[in-house]
């Protein structure tokens, strides 16, 4: 439940019982009483929740194939987000020029991943609006 900044771990006894050491360090978004009761409704729902989980799945891969079409890198992801690079324009100004259309995009200046841009899997017609408004700055910059 991305929207509510709700997650869940999966994991060895050990590695679960580490992220619960330090999990309020770096968990900037307190659940509320709304959010945890949603996120507990939502997982209930098996039908829905595997709704929304073969949706995400079937976004993901299709924008990872406009994105390849568009001249990126697309790293391999089982998440609900991909990091990706294009091959001839910076991240950063993909980015910048994206945020002028309204559109926000993460990138981040660590060395590691400067060239990548981290786009969260939205809707589809949030997808296709990303497409366009990279089109809109590919083509303009041939």
């Amino acid at each position: 439940m991305a929207g509510l900044r709700v997650g869940f771990a999966i994991g060895h006894k050990d590695l679960i019982d580490g992220l619960e050491r330090v999990k309020n360090s770096f968990n900037s978004y307190p659940l509320d009483r709304f959010a945890i009761k949603g996120a507990s409704e939502a997982i209930k729902d098996k039908a829905y929740f595997q709704a929304c989980c073969d949706k995400t799945i079937e976004t993901r891969d299709w924008l990872t194939l406009e994105l390849e079409n568009l001249g990126f890198e697309v790293m391999p992801s089982a998440a609900n987000f991909v990091l990706a690079k294009h091959l001839d324009i910076e991240a950063e100004a993909l980015a910048a020029g994206l945020r002028e259309q309204s559109i926000i995009i993460r990138h981040f200046k660590q060395p590691r991943i400067k060239d990548y841009l981290r786009i969260s899997i939205g809707t589809p017609e949030e997808c296709q609006a990303l497409i366009a408004g990279l089109k809109r700055l590919i083509v303009g910059s041939e």
